[in-house]
């Protein structure tokens, strides 16, 4: 949405060199991303995401084995990206949105064959459910094949179920981490549409007349209510209320990373203090963040600590 929709090259490349000069060494590229051309000027750790049919272009017209995660698809794509991005591997490929019309060992041993052929080091899922995670892990083991590492997954301050309490068991039994994305759910934990929805935000755009909807509804109402709230612990650890939401997701023992998305420098290097936060948010801190948003999951074990 934004790289190649919302802001120019030019500052989509000075974005990127800023993230790598203060030490980012992940970026997150996919098949239908505009951001590819500058990734190529970037020698950098790279992952590579599918995208099921509603995120390809043109897709409705494809043959199923063009989309999804059919093996075809996934061999092909993953080939196609790498040409493109003028790289011989990604670290990461990831299975974007799980694909009910291709069986499950298909897409283990396709995955398998790209980490094989040296295309990728790796393998991962995203927007898949702890059911489906362990379905992959299982016929892995079941075949000798290489099972997920890291599963890519929404969380921020108003989304906690899926990695508080549904991805723990997994953490802990067979290993895999969390890549989680929107910290700021979609700007909304910024402030900014605290009197409405300004000019130039996402929640703007015709495409994302949903957000806009969700931030002028009742339940959206009460967020900013919270934020404001939060913002007095902000103050208090001298912080900024985005610094402070990226920090906490940081905090949660199974998150391994944070994607960010940012539209100009002064964003990006204040998300990146958030880093210098971390330490800050004590049991005591997340304590009363918890108070105050009221929507801790609850579990038997406290895997959040």
């Amino acid at each position: 949405v934004t790289f190649g929709g919302q802001i120019s090259d030019e500052v989509a490349e000075q974005l990127m060199t800023i993230a790598y000069e203060n030490g980012v060494n992940l970026f997150d590229t996919a098949e239908v991303y505009s951001a590819g051309n500058l990734l190529i000027k970037l020698s950098f750790f790279l992952f590579l995401s599918f995208f099921l049919s509603f995120f390809l272009s043109l897709s409705f017209s494809r043959a199923e084995t063009e989309r999804g995660l059919s093996r075809k698809h996934i061999i092909e794509g993953l080939k196609g990206s790498l040409q493109r991005l003028q790289l011989e591997y990604v670290d990461v490929v990831f299975a974007n949105r799980p694909d009910s019309n291709t069986p499950m060992e298909e897409i283990v041993r396709a995955m398998t064959h790209v980490i094989n052929h040296g295309m990728s080091m790796y393998w991962g899922t995203s927007r898949w459910s702890a059911m489906e995670i362990m379905e992959a892990y299982s016929v892995a083991r079941q075949f000798n094949l290489i099972p997920p590492v890291c599963e890519q997954a929404e969380y921020h301050l108003f989304q906690r179920d899926k990695v508080e309490m549904q991805l723990p068991e997994l953490y802990h039994k067979i290993g895999v981490g969390v890549v989680s994305w929107s910290p700021l759910a979609c700007g909304i934990v910024t402030g900014k549409y605290e009197n409405g929805i300004p000019e130039s935000s996402r929640a703007s755009l015709k495409s994302y007349q949903w957000l806009k909807e969700k931030i002028l509804s009742e339940d959206g109402r009460k967020q900013q209510a919270k934020l404001k709230e939060l913002t007095h612990i902000a103050e208090k650890l001298s912080c900024t209320l985005p610094q402070l939401a990226i920090a906490w997701c940081l905090r949660n023992e199974g998150v391994s990373s944070v994607l960010l998305g940012t539209s100009n420098p002064a964003q990006l290097t204040e998300n990146l203090g958030a880093i210098q936060v971390l330490p800050k948010i004590t049991a005591i801190v997340a304590s009363d963040i918890d108070k105050i948003l009221g929507n801790r999951p609850q579990s038997k074990k406290d895997y959040h600590h």
